[in-house]
Order: C-alpha cells, then sequence, then structure tokens
C-alpha cells in the first residue's frame, strides 16, 4: 500500500507529466524538507541581490535554497548535491508550481567543500537569476513565475548558515 503523501504526489506527478523518478524523488524530499530554516513576508525586488554565506556539515550530502511567493510554489530551488539524488559535486536549479516540477538547469561549477565555508549570491533580474558561486561560476536561471517580488525563502538540508543579506 502506498503511503498517502507519497500517493498524492504520484498523483501530481502524473497530473505534470514528469515521468522520471529523478523528479518524484525531488516532490517526495521537497515536501517532507519544509524544516529548515524558512523566512516568510520578506521583500526580495527585481534589482536586488541575496548573498548567503554558510558552511557545509563535514558529512553532508546536499543543502537546499529556496526562494518564491510562497511554502508551496518555488520559483528558484538551488540544491548542491555532493552525494544526493544519484548526483555527485552538481548544482541543481529546478522551480515547483502547481504541485509540478520544471525542467532542471545544471550549469556552474562545484565550488562546495564538506565542512567549508560557501557564499551564494543571487541577483534578480526582471527575467532570471543570476547566481555567483564561491569561486566566481555563475548559474543563469530564469525567472518562470515573472514577479517582481518574492516574499518566501526558505533552506534546508545539511548546512549551517552564517549570514543573510539582501541589498
Amino acid at each position: 500500500m502506498t503511503p498517502p503523501l507519497l500517493q498524492s504526489h504520484l498523483e501530481k506527478k502524473r497530473a505534470c507529466n514528469t515521468p522520471t523518478s529523478q523528479q518524484h524523488k525531488e516532490e517526495y524530499i521537497s515536501a517532507k524538507m519544509m524544516k529548515g530554516m524558512i523566512i516568510k513576508n520578506m521583500s526580495f525586488k527585481v534589482g536586488q541581490t541575496l548573498t548567503v554565506v554558510g558552511v557545509a556539515k563535514p558529512d553532508a550530502t546536499n543543502f537546499v535554497l529556496n526562494i518564491g511567493p510562497n511554502e508551496q510554489d518555488i520559483t528558484f530551488h538551488l540544491n548542491p548535491r555532493f552525494n544526493a539524488h544519484g548526483d555527485e559535486n552538481t548544482v541543481v536549479c529546478n522551480s515547483y508550481e502547481g504541485g509540478c516540477w520544471g525542467e532542471e538547469v545544471r550549469e556552474g561549477g562545484f565550488p562546495f567543500q564538506q565542512g567549508e565555508e560557501f557564499k551564494i549570491g543571487v541577483e534578480f533580474r526582471p527575467t532570471e537569476f543570476v547566481v555567483t558561486l564561491s569561486d566566481g561560476s555563475t548559474i543563469f536561471f530564469p525567472n518562470r513565475m515573472s514577479a517582481e517580488k518574492y516574499s518566501f525563502l526558505s533552506f534546508e538540508g545539511e548546512a549551517r548558515i552564517t549570514s543573510i543579506e539582501i541589498k
């Protein structure tokens, strides 16, 4: 018998027409992960840059930064994976809207080291997010929801955040 949470995600998966098990895993994990740091009612607007500094745990497998209008819809999902979901040393970006994951974007470097500090800069442009990682590599990710302001940020996984700044 399929657990109710998993069953609802399987139904959404079918509705989204996303047949890959990778996307299903992401849906299921995301639904269970809303237990890290959550910031609501913030104001992250076009023209601003979000800077996050943290330290990955010594045995980290992955962590997640989410930005969106609310807890249910995520316009920008950044998931550095040391060794998780079948990926090693890969940064995966995506969006989650209406119960469906979008198309993954995998570009940029992987400057993250277990047990070491990292810095992520997210510049919010009208049509995209420009992400700068600690090594200077850049990821371009579309603003798929096309909003000019987002009010929700969450951070989950195996890292400790030491600083968050929006300028």
